[in-house]
């Protein structure tokens, strides 16, 4: 099964980067998912919870104050203003 590869960055540092499985979120337009396949999209983050379930690991949750969501060829990076991991549960790939 295909894996997405995700990357979370704030405006002044890196926050994550790893496979996942899962991506949630919150968009200007209402809640998304992204999966592996997911058409390519580009969108306003809204401030909220973003969810992720990496590969290894227990599902966490990051803190975003705003930014992108891009998604293409099951590669997801979200650049937020401000982003705080949430859950020290994320002890997987990537994080800073």
């Amino acid at each position: 099964m295909a894996n997405l590869e995700v990357e979370i960055v704030a405006a002044d540092h890196f926050v994550w980067s790893g496979a996942a499985t899962l991506v949630k979120g919150f968009t200007s337009e209402g809640e998304i998912g992204i999966l592996p396949g997911h058409t390519p999209l580009l969108a306003v983050l809204a401030p909220g919870l973003l969810e992720i379930a990496p590969v290894d690991g227990s599902r966490f949750f990051v803190e975003v104050d705003g930014g992108f969501f891009s998604v293409d060829s099951n590669r997801v990076v979200i650049v937020a203003d401000n982003a705080q991991l949430k859950d020290s549960a994320a002890s997987g790939a990537g994080i800073r």
